[in-house]
C-alpha cells in the first residue's frame, strides 16, 4: 500500500510520541502535508543544505532528522540567509522532513539506549525523568545511568569509547584520573546541565557532549569524570532508525525506499 506522511507519524507515535519531548521542543512534521505520499525516506542526523541535495540526488521525498531544522521561529524567509534558503529549497522541492528530536532520546529502545549498548552499560535506568508513558506507566526521561561489567581505568575507558564512536579525538573533564571507571551516565547531544543528576544517581563517569568550559570547572569540582565525544555521536541514529523503518516497511507492505544519509555533518574536525 501507499504510505502517506500522516500514516508514517502515525507509526512513529508508537516508538516514540511526540509528548515524550521535553517542553518547547519543536519535535514533529517541520515541512510537507500529512496527506504526503512517501516513496523514499533519507534518514540523517542534521539537515543542512548537502543534505537536501542529497535527498534530491537520490529522489528522496521525504528526510527523517533527529536535530530539528527549525528551532527557533522564522520571522521571515529570505534567500540572502543561508539557512532559509535550504528551507526554501525543502518547499521548492516538495520534500516532506520529520524531526525527532528529544522523544527520540527518552524514548525507551531510542537514542540513549542505542549509546548504553554500544558503551556496554549494563543496569541501564532513566537519568532523569520528565513524563511517564500513557499505556505502560513506565518512566520516560532523559539519559541513561548503568554499570560497567568491569570496572576500567578512565584512561582505557576514554579509549574504548573513542573507539566504539569512530572518532578521531575526544575531551575529557578529569576530576580524578586514577579513580576506576564503574558508573556511568550516558546522555546523548548537550548533556552539560544533567551532570548533577549523574552525581546523584552515583556515576563516577559521564559520557555526553558539548560540555562548555565553565561547566567542565563544575564537573571537577563536583569530583565528576566526563567524557565528550562531540555531539555527533549521536550519528547512531541513521543506521538504527533505517534499520527500523525497513523493519516497518516489511511488516506493513509500505513499498517504500529507506536510505541512511552518506553525509558526515559534525562541523569539527580534529587535527
Amino acid at each position: 500500500m501507499s504510505l502517506t506522511i500522516k500514516d508514517f507519524i502515525q507509526q512513529f507515535q508508537t516508538f516514540a510520541p511526540e509528548y515524550y519531548a521535553v517542553e518547547g521542543d519543536p519535535t514533529g512534521l517541520h515541512f510537507g502535508r500529512l496527506d504526503q505520499e512517501v516513496r523514499k525516506i533519507l534518514v540523517t542526523l542534521d539537515i543542512r543544505p548537502e543534505v537536501v541535495e542529497e535527498a534530491k540526488a537520490i529522489g528522496a521525498d521525504f528526510i527523517f532528522a533527529h536535530h530539528p531544522p527549525i528551532f527557533k521561529p522564522v520571522k521571515r524567509l529570505t534567500e540572502d540567509d543561508p539557512q532559509q534558503s535550504m528551507y526554501a529549497e525543502i518547499i521548492r522541492s516538495g520534500i516532506g522532513v520529520y524531526a525527532a528530536h528529544t522523544n527520540l532520546d527518552a524514548a525507551p529502545a531510542g537514542m540513549n539506549d542505542w549509546l548504553s549498548d554500544l558503551y556496554e552499560v549494563e543496569n541501564v535506568e532513566v537519568l532523569r525523568t520528565h513524563t511517564i508513558d500513557e499505556t505502560t506507566g513506565q518512566a520516560i526521561g532523559i539519559g541513561r545511568i548503568g554499570d560497567l561489567a568491569e570496572p576500567m581505568t578512565l584512561e582505557a575507558f576514554g579509549e574504548f569509547v573513542k573507539a566504539k564512536t569512530g572518532v578521531n579525538g575526544l575531551r575529557m573533564v578529569v576530576a580524578d584520573k586514577d579513580r576506576p571507571v564503574k558508573r556511568v551516565a550516558i546522555l546523548g547531544g548537550d548533556g552539560g546541565s544533567y551532570f548533577e543528576d549523574a552525581l546523584a544517581k552515583g556515576a563516577d563517569t559521564f559520557i555526553t557532549g558539548d560540555v562548555y568550559y565553565h561547566t567542565g570547572h563544575d564537573m571537577i569540582a563536583a569530583g565528576l569524570n566526563v567524557i565528550d565525544p562531540g555531539h555527533h555521536f549521536e550519528s547512531i541514529v541513521k543506521s538504527k532508525m533505517t534499520d527500523m523503518f525497513k523493519q516497518w516497511n516489511d511488516e506493513n507492505n509500505w513499498q517504500v525506499d529507506v536510505v541512511a544519509s552518506q553525509l558526515n555533518t559534525d562541523p569539527f574536525t580534529f587535527i
